[in-house]
């Protein structure tokens, strides 16, 4: 039999994520649970190491597969490609087996072209948002499959809200977003030589192509390297039907954990904006409003939404990200993931899931990263004294922790001080071998000069010193022992954080 390259929805689940990729099999598994999921279908992590093999082309065996898997799609959901009566839409993301959160690339409102805009503003009485989805489409097919920047975009949104005298981009009228996405076609032929593709299918298989790319892009490769994900896994592509959260006021879209991801703490945090894409979200377009003022705008979407997020923490038995979309006051869930976490959130998380009987001591134990236990053992300031405090110079975090003491100048006068029961901060424009005793005395150390590798740097993290090295704003006056920062001038003495 040849190989499966692609899988329905209904046919995966969440123990396949090395061939569908985290997103694809937790989408599958949604679907098992019975969430509503938008339905789709996923390529596999092979045929994107199947298309680097076959020197980035698309072989005739996957596309064949995947020309069925739109038809199975078009079957299930009503909706055809490219039609007239009921067209169908879908949104193209990428999705590894390990998470990489905003690595690789996504397009939504694939499908759309100029009869089709016309078909869903006619079809929904609400021409605003089918211009709205297709000047987003544009600019995302242009920004991710062919690579024309999405500043010369934002560039002719703002002018365009210059001309029309609003500030926001939901100001914009329908007609305003008709000429908008004229513009946006126009500057997509000025940019690639020939006219923006109208065809569906042609739009889709550019789509895959580019998420297939993105798994070799700049950003990802960075992100690989510092994560351990192997370049070998491959990227499998998820296509799915689209849900609109941006269609007036009875839709919307979030982002939401079971957990605060920051301090563990067992309550549900999260935002959503109302009449946006997922995209508004995530890159902050726009303000969004806390998750529990749902309840206030919302209340039957917002008890679903409970209920689902219960669902999924007892399945996956783990703080659980989620996201999601509200089309005219039905809800749909696009993705869950177990969620990154700080090291302190990690551990309060992991001793309350064993608490609560949903996992055993091994497993807690395994949930903790090594790497990340070391940040839990080094003093820290209070988050919510942190948020208030004004930073008066930045510089690089060479080595975790935080501390606060009396400035010093010399390693001497470090050690005598804290022999005389002072707590010091050791402040040198560099460290030297001959510091030694005096930087383990003092609680921090602050350089002027030197980065991650100087020697201040890499002596204080063996001593788990907290160390702030290349404040280069720091006017240095070891004379008079006194520097300036910020405006301000710091004697010796006085007390000081870092």
């Amino acid at each position: 039999m040849a190989n499966k390259w692609v899988y329905l929805f209904t046919e995966g689940n969440a123990t396949m994520r090395n061939l569908l990729g985290g997103k694809g099999a937790n989408l599958a598994e949604m679907t098992n649970l019975g969430l509503p999921v938008p339905q789709g279908f996923t390529i596999t992590t092979e045929a994107c190491t199947q298309y680097y093999e076959d020197g980035e082309k698309i072989n005739d065996e996957i596309m064949g597969q995947i020309m069925d898997h739109i038809n199975k799609m078009e079957e299930i959901t009503g909706k055809k490609f490219g039609d007239k009566e009921n067209p169908l839409l879908v949104s193209v993301r990428s999705g590894a087996r390990a998470s990489m959160p905003g690595m690789m690339d996504t397009i939504l409102n694939l499908g759309l072209n100029e009869e089709v805009v016309e078909v869903l503003a006619e079809k929904s009485g609400n021409p605003r948002w089918a211009y709205d989805c297709y000047r987003r489409f544009i600019q995302m097919f242009s920004d991710v499959v062919m690579e024309v920047g999405k500043k010369y975009f934002e560039a002719l949104i703002d002018k365009m809200k210059e001309e029309k005298g609003v500030k926001q981009d939901v100001e914009l009228t329908a007609e305003d977003l008709k000429e908008l996405a004229n513009q946006f076609k126009a500057e997509y032929k000025a940019k690639i030589g020939e006219e923006f593709p109208s065809d569906p299918k042609v739009q889709l298989v550019e789509a895959i192509k580019a998420v297939f790319r993105s798994w070799d892009n700049p950003r990802a490769n960075v992100y690989r390297r510092d994560n351990d994900i192997p370049y070998s896994w491959g990227t499998a592509v998820n296509v799915q039907m689209m849900a609109f959260g941006n269609m007036g006021d009875t839709s919307g879209t979030g982002v939401a954990f079971t957990r605060d991801p920051a301090t563990g703490e067992k309550k549900l945090m999260g935002e959503f904006l109302m009449n946006a894409q997922g995209e508004d979200v995530v890159a902050g377009v726009r303000t969004p409003q806390h998750i529990d003022q749902l309840k206030q705008v919302m209340p039957e979407v917002y008890d679903q939404f409970v209920k689902i997020c219960h669902t999924l923490e007892d399945h996956y038995r783990d703080m659980q990200d989620m996201e999601f979309t509200i089309e005219d006051r039905k809800l749909y869930m696009l993705q869950t993931r177990n969620g990154k976490r700080t090291a302190f959130a990690a551990l309060k998380i992991a001793c309350d899931l064993v608490d609560e009987g949903m996992i055993d001591e091994a497993k807690a134990v395994s949930m903790i990263e090594p790497r990340n236990l070391d940040t839990l053992l080094h003093p820290t300031f209070d988050p919510e004294a942190l948020k208030k405090a004004t930073p008066i110079g930045k510089g690089l975090a060479a080595s975790p922790g935080a501390a606060s003491g009396q400035i010093v100048f010399t390693a001497e006068e470090a050690k005598e001080w804290a022999d005389a029961g002072k707590k010091v901060v050791l402040v040198r424009l560099e460290t030297s071998p001959e510091d030694i005793e005096g930087m383990k005395a003092s609680q921090g150390i602050l350089t002027v000069r030197g980065g991650m590798t100087s020697h201040a740097a890499v002596v204080a993290r063996g001593m788990g010193t907290c160390c702030v090295s290349g404040v280069s704003e720091i006017v240095m006056d070891e004379e008079n022992k006194k520097f300036e920062l910020g405006g301000k001038t710091f004697a010796r003495g006085r007390r000081y954080l870092i």
